[in-house]
């Protein structure tokens, strides 16, 4: 769907991360005129989130390279910055924002508000050593916290919990990664892929607790062990909490705006109120692929519902839609992940698993739904095209590297 535009019109973006500022760069480019104000809560200008658990931790990235664009974009692009402000409230009838130092007018208002770390529920996550590893400022935190420190236990073996321990290890820590589930990345991937990095990072020295409910986090005022439901306490110097995110809808939905595990929005990212979008984390969309409704942490969704939200208030077509897509770096393994692999009954695997290189393709029936594929690019790429097509390859020629990846996925997109 696309609406008639009024090119002057005031837009005000909630949310300075990746797709709050992906809506301002294509408002921009599809010659959006009027005003717009982008307003963050954190002190830095848009920048990137992934390189937070890897190359920023490790000091491979320094924090110039993270930002998304230079300060003087903002201004050459007549973009108001916001900075350190928390919206309070939204009055939909008058059309304002609150702040703390007062009111913001909108014509047409994007929600990009993002996520937050799920709290850790259990005694002990205050005190000086726990951290969260959601911003920058918790990074810088928990690199101070590095110097001197020798044992980090890791709670949660999701993909940011095993690429901080990834992380920490390589730093010459000693690692515990503490799992309630029986096996690691047990919401997210199969139980192969699980295997594959448990062992990968058991080759490179850390220790898995899995099957194991954390009790307590003990300590004098800075922490000193995690103490499990059995009994057992290990030693540790550094906490890293990684359990999931929450959706910050609480802005919308104290607006009356519809949510359910997000802010509910169409497929052009509108919400019930025709003037306010929302996007990102923040935002559960239609998977259309998948034929139901979810919320996509993720880069990929970032800039996919930035650009639906400008080119829905621009008055431009809708851009087209991609696969869902995914990544994740530990230590010398690339996990690149095309689709979603929830409620997949049968999977193919497409190389080796000891030599590091290889595609797991999950299917429903014959329809090929996701790909998880390590240090295998061109298999990912190809999985990306199949899925989108609603594609079904042949199981056979995938788990034969004799064929081309490229020639298998033009037979069954064809």
């Amino acid at each position: 769907m696309t609406v008639s535009s009024d090119t002057n019109a005031h837009v005000v973006v909630v949310g300075a991360g990746q797709a709050g500022l992906q809506a301002c760069v294509t408002l921009r480019l599809f010659g959006h005129e009027g005003p717009i104000t982008l307003i963050g809560e954190e002190k830095q200008l848009p920048y990137q989130r992934p390189p937070l658990s890897k190359a920023y931790l490790k000091g491979d990235m320094g924090a110039e390279r993270l930002l998304l664009k230079p300060a003087n974009w903002f201004a050459e692009n007549n973009i108001a910055t916001k900075l350190e402000a928390r919206v309070q409230r939204i009055d939909r009838s008058a059309k304002t924002i609150a702040l703390a130092d007062g009111e913001i007018s909108y014509d047409q208002l994007i929600l990009a508000t993002g996520s937050r770390p799920r709290p850790c529920p259990i005694p002990g996550a205050n005190l000086t050593g726990v951290f969260d590893l959601r911003t920058m400022d918790d990074v810088e935190g928990l690199k101070a916290a590095v110097t001197g420190a020798k044992r980090a236990v890791v709670i949660g073996a999701g993909y940011i919990g095993l690429e901080g321990a990834a992380v920490l290890r390589g730093m010459g820590m000693d690692v515990t990664v503490v799992e309630m589930a029986d096996r690691i990345l047990a919401r997210v991937t199969g139980p192969e892929l699980s295997g594959f990095f448990q062992k990968a990072h058991e080759a490179k020295g850390v220790t898995f607790r899995l099957g194991a409910a954390t009790d307590k986090i003990v300590g004098d005022g800075q922490v000193r062990g995690v103490c499990l439901a059995d009994g057992t306490e290990i030693e540790a110097d550094l906490v890293l909490v990684g359990i999931g995110i929450l959706p910050n809808q609480e802005l919308a939905a104290e607006a009356g705006l519809v949510c359910n595990n997000g802010i509910v929005v169409d497929d052009d990212t509108r919400t019930d109120d025709p003037a306010i979008f929302a996007i990102g984390d923040c935002a559960s969309r239609n998977l259309e692929i998948y034929a139901r409704r979810g919320r996509l942490e993720s880069v990929h969704n970032a800039l996919e519902q930035g650009k639906l939200a400008a080119a829905a208030i621009a008055g431009r077509p809708r851009p087209p839609i991609d696969c869902p897509w995914f990544w994740s770096d530990q230590y010398d393994l690339k996990l690149q992940i095309a689709g979603l692999s929830h409620g997949s009954d049968r999977t193919v695997l497409r190389g080796s698993l000891e030599e590091q290189s290889f595609a797991l393709f999950s299917f429903v029936g014959e329809r090929l739904i996701a790909c998880d594929a390590v240090n295998r690019p061109g298999e990912f790429l190809m999985a990306k095209k199949m899925i989108m097509a609603k594609a079904t390859p042949d199981p056979v020629a995938l788990a034969d590297e004799t064929q081309s990846i490229k020639d298998i996925a033009m037979a069954a997109i064809s």
